[in-house]
């Protein structure tokens, strides 16, 4: 089971490490834009904002990666942290903007993953 919880989390860390390439650096191109279809003038103005949310993606994934590599207690206590963070911004994303897919990309995924980790404790 702990193989299994292993390779959600990184499938979870895995998302957030290719938002953060998303949000930071292709934002302003075709696959940013389409994301919250934004014209290249509205890219432009938000990008900072962007790149802002990317680099919060990163410290969550850097944070699973630290859970996965780490042992234990540490490694469980950060996969626990770093997952219940994701769950709490997917939770909060879904509640404040018009999409709910963010529940399906976000939210779900690290909930699984969460109970994953607590049930190969």
């Amino acid at each position: 089971m702990n193989v299994v919880a292993n390779v959600l989390v990184a499938l979870v860390a895995a998302f957030h490490g290719y938002v953060l390439v998303l949000e930071m650096f292709l934002w302003q191109g075709p696959r940013g834009r389409a994301l919250h279809g934004l014209d290249p003038a509205g890219a432009r103005t938000t990008a900072p904002l962007a790149a802002n949310q990317g680099l919060y993606n990163g410290f969550l994934a850097a944070g699973l990666v630290w859970g996965l590599i780490a042992g234990n207690p540490v490694g469980f206590q950060a996969k626990v942290f770093f997952l219940c963070c994701v769950i709490l911004a997917g939770a909060y994303g879904a509640a404040t903007t018009a999409s709910r897919t963010i529940l399906y990309a976000q939210f779900a995924p690290a909930a699984v993953a969460l109970a994953a980790v607590l049930l190969a404790a």
